[in-house]
């Protein structure tokens, strides 16, 4: 499969979450008149990855509000979450895919070295990170791995593609509000 562009159709697939095993993007995508934004981050020991899943967490009514829903897909094994998290505890759910299958599916690329996937916004991101008491757990999959954020509507057409230069390049949570509106 080549890099997603707008105007494409999604291919749906199926997944598991630390909680449940088996569900498709099509029907989850169809569970709301809005759109779905697929949120691809690395890892959830990865201090930049659990600021974002907390910073989307927190401001999670304004992409319920924008009549949307997402999904965060991490590397990690569900088993590892499910140990951390406990169901419910976030406001939208975490596709697990610790084997990369989804990441190489759709092309999501890793940076070449370390000193190639941070910027100067990174930077910052991580300063703000630890200042909010976020700190580094277990490492799971690929290290290098740069994020991805595809928004669809129900029936998966890809309106929103971007493909991530740094780690910290994806969109603030009212950013991502706006891209599902």
């Amino acid at each position: 499969m080549a890099k997603l562009s707008v105007g494409q159709k999604l291919p749906d697939f199926t997944f598991d979450t630390p909680f449940e095993t088996g569900r498709s993007l099509a029907e989850t995508a169809k569970r709301t008149a809005g759109k779905t934004a697929l949120v691809f981050l690395r890892y959830y020991g990865c201090t930049l990855c659990q600021y974002d899943i907390h910073r989307f967490a927190a401001r999670h009514d304004k992409i319920a509000a924008a009549g949307g829903q997402m999904l965060v897909v991490l590397q990690s094994d569900p088993g590892k979450i499910a140990a951390q998290l406990k169901p419910g505890e976030l406001p939208f759910d975490i596709i697990c895919d610790p084997g990369q299958a989804l990441y190489q599916r759709f092309e999501i690329a890793c940076a070449p070295s370390m000193a190639k996937m941070a910027d100067l916004k990174t930077v910052g991101k991580i300063a703000k990170a630890t200042a909010a008491g976020f700190k580094h757990g277990e490492y799971e999959g690929n290290e290098l791995q740069l994020p991805a954020v595809f928004v669809v509507d129900p029936e998966r057409n890809v309106t929103y593609a971007h493909y991530g230069s740094s780690v910290s390049d994806v969109p603030a949570p009212e950013e991502l509000a706006e891209l599902l509106r």
